[in-house]
């Protein structure tokens, strides 16, 4: 089968029909092409997508991921990543191996086809000349041949006429002689041009057209193997990424069978664990007695016979409540009056009273249920220091010995504050090592440095060590004494640094010594419980006697006189403007300032407040 003589006069359709197949292969190309787009964002979003759950650094989500299940799903993540990457090598590979070297021979092919029917072409040009030559010679000769019988005729005609003279007779003849000659020539053109034609024509269809054809059938079917090869690149470059995308899903599922929920529930003890004790039976306490209050344990303090309220610290009472009682304002609790605000005078009208009404009554309590009260919500604190410290704490302030956390999390911590201490130094000591021998170096050979130059670096490198060493024997000794109060645990949880020393491991504080761990992570001291409320009182104006005052969140006139003879009241005269530093928390009370000396509490119904909506703490009122 051959086109050259299958199709020897089908020139106009071939070339339609490989314009097509070029137009075939352009369109494969254009799909190869949309499909490396859509496998780059394919990938592109897949990136994005485990990007996007990946834990941030250095947060607290990233803590998270020390869990096993966590881990599984970072794997995921991470495996994903990696199956992206594989759809970014299927995009890169039809590229360079389809797209790119089909756009070529694209290009090859159109050459290639121009230049076959440029040939046919001018084999078709040379075919239609000798043709036309052919018809022109033949129309001269038919020409030629009416010509000389019109002139035989005619000499046949003057020569039978005798009118006619010899002259014209022989004037026709000579004319019809050239024109039977003129004829003759013509014929022999004719003939010759039918011969060449005849030739021509032989060589058209049976050699040239053949053999022009037989190339352009050679092209299309060149064309059809490598679309066929082409396809199967396709499928082939699919067909290489399938192990290690099979690999990736071999991750996912490895990572998931990996998840180990009872390892996850350990790593969430020792993630929460506190250290505390739970808290034991609640002792009865009997209202019974008309004069005499028996506190339990947990109160601050306790009835004696002299009628002294006393404290009592760090007891080793069972029943301690501090994990369940909400902690309250330590200053509310200890000055804010605890009785409800008496109401104004009768005469007052009711528009007279800006609050309106009043909070309901309350049975009075004396100072010492007060402080019971308090140490509840805010049980066993050892020294005011520490109640100061914790102060600091709620403003965002993270003490240096952790003593904000439970026992068993401020044991974690400080261990790995040992650790990380250990690390710098034993960093220093290989920076010594490393300057000592270099100085070894300059000794023996002068030439190479001065000795001389590296003291001041050796000296600072061992003040850094020394430093470092003081600071692991504070963050040691501090570590030790957490694990001294910790329940017993076993060798293994009990890490212990060779740089601490037990002999010179200084004091850390002084309330340090028998402490007790309470529910905020701060300690309370063993105290004797003849501690009475005047001592902690005093100690209590002594810690806070530097601390700055309330600003002003704005100022209230006083609408009837009021005489505070209760503790934490004021005094106010009607008429009298003054300065206040808390509103009313729904008590009925507000809180004021006369000068830097006095302030304490006033019905709110007795005064009329004006708050300044600009000043901190201030609420707007619409």
């Amino acid at each position: 089968m051959s086109w050259g003589t299958e199709l020897w006069d089908q020139f106009d359709n071939l070339e339609k029909h490989t314009q097509w197949g070029i137009d075939i292969l352009e369109k494969y190309i254009k799909f190869v092409k949309e499909r490396t787009e859509i496998e780059l964002n394919y990938a592109k979003q897949l990136r994005n997508l485990s990007k996007k759950y990946q834990p941030k650094k250095n947060s607290k989500e990233e803590e998270e991921y020390r869990y096993t299940a966590c881990k599984a799903f970072l794997s995921t993540l991470n495996e994903m990543n990696d199956y992206a990457g594989q759809h970014e090598v299927i995009s890169e590979n039809m590229t360079s191996q389809i797209t790119v070297e089909l756009a070529r021979y694209v290009q090859e092919l159109k050459q290639e086809r121009k230049s076959h029917f440029h040939d046919g072409r001018k084999a078709q040009q040379q075919i239609e000349t000798c043709w036309k030559q052919l018809e022109s010679s033949k129309r001269r000769f038919e020409r030629d041949c009416r010509e000389a019988d019109r002139a035989q005729q005619y000499f046949e005609k003057m020569d039978a006429d005798i009118n006619v003279t010899k002259a014209d007779v022989e004037k026709a003849r000579q004319q019809a002689q050239t024109r039977h000659q003129m004829a003759d020539d013509s014929k022999a053109d004719y003939s010759s041009y039918l011969q060449k034609f005849n030739h021509e024509q032989h060589e058209y269809y049976h050699t040239h057209i053949p053999n022009i054809f037989q190339k352009i059938q050679e092209m299309e079917e060149r064309r059809i193997v490598r679309i066929g090869e082409s396809v199967k690149t396709y499928a082939e470059l699919d067909r290489q990424v399938i192990p290690i995308i099979g690999k990736c899903l071999d991750g996912i599922v490895k990572a998931a069978e990996s998840i180990d929920p009872k390892n996850d529930s350990q790593l969430v003890v020792e993630a929460y664990k506190s250290g505390f004790e739970p808290p034991g039976d609640i002792e009865f306490e009997d209202y019974t007695q008309p004069m005499k209050r028996t506190v339990s344990d947990n109160s601050l303090s306790n009835s004696r016979g002299d009628g002294k309220p006393e404290l009592k610290f760090g007891g080793k009472s069972k029943g301690k409540l501090w994990p369940f009682i909400k902690k309250n304002k330590l200053m509310s609790l200890l000055t804010s009056p605890h009785q409800p605000p008496p109401p104004p005078p009768a005469s007052a009208s009711p528009s007279a009273v800006p609050n309106g009404p009043q909070s309901p009554k309350q049975q009075k309590e004396p100072l010492s249920h007060r402080f019971n009260e308090f140490m509840t919500s805010k049980p066993k604190i050892h020294c005011f220091r520490s109640l100061k410290r914790g102060l600091s704490l709620k403003l965002g302030a993270t003490p240096e010995d952790f003593s904000n956390l439970p026992p068993e999390q401020r044991r974690k911590k400080l261990q790995q504050k040992v650790d990380e201490l250990n690390k710098e130094i034993q960093k220093e000591m290989d920076q010594r090592d490393a300057i000592t021998k270099m100085k070894d170096v300059y000794l023996k050979n002068p030439q190479m440095g001065d000795p001389a130059s590296l003291d001041h670096k050796l000296a600072e490198v061992s003040q850094n060590i020394e430093k470092l060493r003081l600071e692991a024997q504070k963050f040691e000794a501090w570590l030790a004494e957490v694990e001294g109060r910790l329940p017993a645990r076993s060798e293994q949880s009990r890490r212990q640094s060779g740089l601490y020393d037990t002999q010179s491991a200084p004091a850390v504080n002084n309330c340090a010594q028998d402490r007790e761990s309470s529910p905020d992570g701060s300690y309370t001291e063993e105290q004797s419980q003849e501690s009475e409320v005047k001592v902690l009182a005093t100690d209590f104006d002594d810690e806070f006697d530097d601390e700055e005052p309330l600003p002003a969140i704005g100022t209230c006139k006083a609408l009837y006189t009021f005489e505070g003879q209760n503790e934490g009241t004021i005094s106010v005269v009607e008429g009298e403007t003054l300065y206040v530093i808390e509103e009313d928390k729904g008590d009925g009370w507000t809180r004021i300032r006369r000068n830097e000396d006095e302030e304490g509490y006033v019905p709110t119904s007795y005064v009329e407040v004006y708050l300044d909506k600009n000043a901190k703490g201030a609420k707007t009122y619409i």
